[in-house]
């Protein structure tokens, strides 16, 4: 059976950056399933699987813009240390949930100058190449449900 809309297509996965770094990995747990053709991973991935079958390796080559975008310079702002109360040591990396306007969203701190804290809310792959290394395990038929859901569930169906 081939990847196409309305199939769950499960696959081994390693991704690293432009350097060879891994970055991620599904080596040693199970596969990554998901639900083709609703946006269940990146755009640039989901292209590349279609039409692919159970047994198929491939390298693909995500660029930005099918993949986590190019960072937003209006997501990158310095706050005042204070936002961070509770919080006795700040570090470069460290991750927080921040309240906008718009709804929770995450950040990290890029920066620290005295009593300014650059924090960053683009996603941290945003303006990289992926590079993914796939082996698909796995191509079976949708149930209604995930259709109607839009995702993958597991053994024994999904409660909501």
């Amino acid at each position: 059976m081939q990847i196409v809309d309305r199939t769950v297509a499960s696959f081994h996965y390693t991704l690293t950056d432009d350097a060879g770094q891994v970055i991620d990995s599904s080596s040693g747990n199970e596969p990554l399933s998901y639900l083709h053709g609703v946006g269940n991973i990146v755009p640039g991935l989901e292209k590349e699987l279609a039409g692919r079958m159970a047994g198929d390796t491939l390298q693909v080559v995500v660029q930005p813009e099918e993949g986590y975008g190019m960072p937003n310079p209006m997501l990158v702002q310095v706050v005042p240390r204070m936002a961070f109360q509770g919080v006795d040591q700040l570090e470069i990396g460290m991750a927080f949930q921040a309240q906008t306007p718009q709804g929770p969203m995450s950040v990290a701190i890029t920066g620290i100058d005295g009593d300014q804290v650059t924090v960053d809310g683009n996603h941290p792959l945003a303006g990289k190449a992926l590079h993914f290394a796939v082996e698909i395990t796995d191509v079976r038929e949708a149930t209604v449900e995930e259709c109607v859901h839009g995702h993958v569930h597991g053994a024994g169906g999904h409660h909501h």
